[in-house]
C-alpha cells in the first residue's frame, strides 16, 4: 500500500466546512483530488454521501430538481462530496438548491476544468461557495516527508520527471517515463476536447510544443498562428482553455512608467516540468540537456504559483523587460510593493539589478534566486 502524503491545503478544506456552504476543490487530472476527498472523509465523524458525477445513477438522484426531492434524498446527509461535479447536468443551479433547503448540509465537490466547475457552478452558487486548488506535488508538501539533503538529491528528478503524485511511489526512471507519457496521452486534452469540441488532440499538441521550446521568452501569437497555420484567434482561444485546464500559466509584462517597457506579449510557463518534457519528447538526464536555465525557470515559476496558492499570498505577477534588453524574469505586486527576482541556475554568475528598473521604481526590492536559496522561496 502506498504511503499517502498529506496535501498542504487538507486541513484548511476541512476547516471549511460549514453548513450551507459548498467548497469547489478544483485541478489538473491526476494531481490526487479523490484521494485527498477520501482521506478528508476519513477524518471526519458525521454522516456522509461520497458520490461520483461521472455516475449516470448519480445524475439521476438530483433528478427531479425539486426541494421535495432534495429533502428525501439528502435530507439526513451531513457532509455531501462529490468527485467530478462538472459532469452532472446544471450542477451549480442544482446545488444552490440543495445548499438553500436542506438546514445543515455541507458540500465539497471536485473538477478538472476551471472553465468547466465555473462555468456550471460559479455563477448560481456565488456567496455559497469557497474555491481551492490542487496541484501535483509542492515543495511544502515535500518539506513533510524529505530532509534537505533528500530533496535538494532529488531536485534533478524533478526538472525532468516533474511532481504529479504518482511519480513519487514509482521506483525507476522507465517507470515515471511511462507514467508521464500515459496521462499526457490519456488524460491532458481529454477536458479541453469535450469543452470546446476539438476533433483533433494533435493541433493542441503541436501548439503545446511550441510554447515549451519558448519557456523564459515572450510569446508572439502571430508566430505560433504562422508556424501552425491557424488563425491568431485560434491560438488565442486555445491558449485560454489550456490554462483553464491547468496546462500551462501566462505571464503578462509589467509596465507602469517607461515607455520602452514590453507589455503587449506574454510568456507562459507549464504548471509540470515532466509534461513540458514530455510534450519535447525530451526525458534525458540533466547531464546532457542544454536547456537547464528553461527547466530551472519553469520549475521555480510552477513551484511560486503553488506556495502562492496555498499559503493565500495575494499577487499578480508579471514578467519585466525593455526593448533595450534589460529584463527580469518574475515580478510580484503584492502589499502595494513590487517584488523583482531573478531566476538563476548558474549561482556563481553575478547577477546585478537593471538600472532602468531601479531608476523607475525604486520602492521595490530584487532578489537574485539559485540552487543555493531557492527552498526559502518555494517552501518554508
Amino acid at each position: 500500500m502506498m504511503k499517502y502524503i498529506q496535501r498542504y491545503i487538507q486541513n484548511d478544506i476541512a476547516e471549511s466546512l460549514t453548513p450551507n456552504r459548498v467548497i469547489m476543490l478544483l485541478g489538473a487530472r491526476r494531481t490526487g483530488k479523490t484521494e485527498l476527498l477520501k482521506n478528508i472523509s476519513k477524518s471526519r465523524d458525521e454522516n456522509q454521501l461520497f458520490l461520483n458525477g461521472e455516475d449516470i445513477t448519480v445524475q439521476d438522484m438530483f433528478l427531479p430538481m425539486t426541494i421535495e426531492n432534495y429533502r428525501v434524498t439528502f435530507g439526513d446527509v451531513e457532509l455531501l462530496i462529490i468527485d467530478e461535479a462538472q459532469k452532472i447536468p446544471e450542477v451549480g443551479k442544482k446545488l444552490k438548491l440543495l445548499v438553500d433547503n436542506i438546514d445543515g448540509v455541507k458540500v465539497l465537490v471536485t473538477g478538472s476544468s476551471a472553465f468547466d466547475v465555473e462555468y456550471r457552478m460559479g455563477e448560481p452558487l456565488t456567496g455559497r461557495k469557497k474555491t481551492f486548488y490542487l496541484y501535483p506535488f509542492s515543495q511544502l508538501e515535500y518539506t513533510h516527508v524529505e530532509n534537505i539533503l533528500e530533496t535538494k538529491s532529488r531536485l534533478p528528478l524533478r526538472l525532468i520527471y516533474g511532481s504529479y503524485p504518482e511519480l513519487y511511489h514509482l521506483e525507476n526512471k522507465k517507470q515515471k517515463e511511462a507514467y508521464l507519457y500515459e496521462i499526457t496521452k490519456s488524460y491532458l486534452f481529454k477536458d479541453i476536447l469535450e469543452l470546446d469540441g476539438i476533433k483533433n488532440a494533435d493541433k493542441i499538441r503541436n501548439l503545446l510544443r511550441l510554447i515549451a521550446f519558448q519557456i523564459g521568452h515572450e510569446v508572439s501569437l502571430h508566430e505560433l498562428a504562422q508556424n501552425l497555420e491557424m488563425h491568431k484567434e485560434t491560438i488565442a482561444r486555445y491558449l485560454a482553455l489550456l490554462s483553464k485546464v491547468f496546462v500551462i500559466y501566462k505571464v503578462d509584462g509589467f509596465s507602469r512608467n517607461l515607455r520602452s517597457e514590453i507589455s503587449k506579449k506574454s510568456r507562459w510557463y507549464f504548471y509540470d516540468n515532466g509534461i513540458r518534457n514530455v510534450l519535447i519528447n525530451n526525458l534525458n538526464d540533466l547531464e546532457i540537456r542544454d536547456d537547464h536555465g528553461q527547466l530551472w525557470e519553469n520549475y521555480l515559476i510552477s513551484e511560486r504559483i503553488k506556495y502562492q496558492s496555498y499559503r493565500q499570498i495575494y499577487a499578480s505577477n508579471f514578467f519585466w523587460r525593455t526593448y533595450q534588453q534589460q529584463e527580469i524574469d518574475w515580478i510580484e505586486e503584492r502589499g502595494g510593493r513590487l517584488h523583482a527576482y531573478e531566476i538563476k541556475w548558474n549561482r556563481k554568475k553575478k547577477v546585478k539589478e537593471p538600472a532602468a528598473f531601479r531608476k523607475a521604481y525604486p520602492k521595490s526590492d530584487f532578489h537574485v534566486i539559485t540552487t543555493e536559496n531557492y527552498l526559502q522561496w518555494i517552501g518554508k
